[in-house]
């Protein structure tokens, strides 16, 4: 396992990362190096650790507030403000400041816009538990959400597939 990882998954347990999410965020990664290998433009080690850390907000909690938590604790420890970002920008297909706001979140504009960043939220979404899905599936099953949301998603999709070919 690359020494990447090794740190990653060590930084995930200390934080109180439950085995079943750290699980899920090696599948991430791997499904994030994929995508990453077929650009030119991301940056790879960024997106190995953005992956391995997305969600390692969720020692702190479960909740919408786990990718703001998560981006927060690694500018406490001193990580780049690219990898922060992958993980504050890494919920669905992002979230606008107003979203934010409307979800008790503080008023951050959560939207991936780098192409680690993308890349990172486009592979969470293909990612149930640690298993590979198609992102219509995941789009059709998130009926919860609100349609602009589910465009998002779609939308994000294609722009990676588009980066990454």
């Amino acid at each position: 396992m690359p020494e990447n990882r090794i740190r990653c998954i060590s930084l995930l347990r200390k934080g109180g990362v439950r085995p079943k999410v750290i699980a899920h965020c090696k599948a991430v990664c791997t499904c994030a190096e994929e995508y990453a290998k077929r650009s030119d433009l991301a940056d790879r080690n960024l997106v190995t650790i953005g992956a391995m850390l997305h969600d390692i907000g969720r020692g702190n909690t479960h909740s919408i507030g786990h990718a703001q938590r998560g981006a927060d604790l690694l500018r406490e420890k001193g990580f780049r403000e690219e990898i922060a970002r992958i993980v504050e920008c890494h919920t669905g297909a992002g979230l606008t400041a107003d979203e934010c706001t409307l979800l008790g979140l503080l008023p951050r504009d959560c939207m991936p816009q780098t192409i680690e960043e993308k890349i990172v939220t486009h592979s969470d979404n293909l990612i149930a538990g640690s298993n590979r899905v198609i992102i219509e599936e995941e789009i059709a099953a998130a009926v919860n959400l609100p349609r602009k949301i589910r465009k998002r998603m779609y939308r994000l999709a294609n722009d990676v597939e588009l980066l990454t070919h």
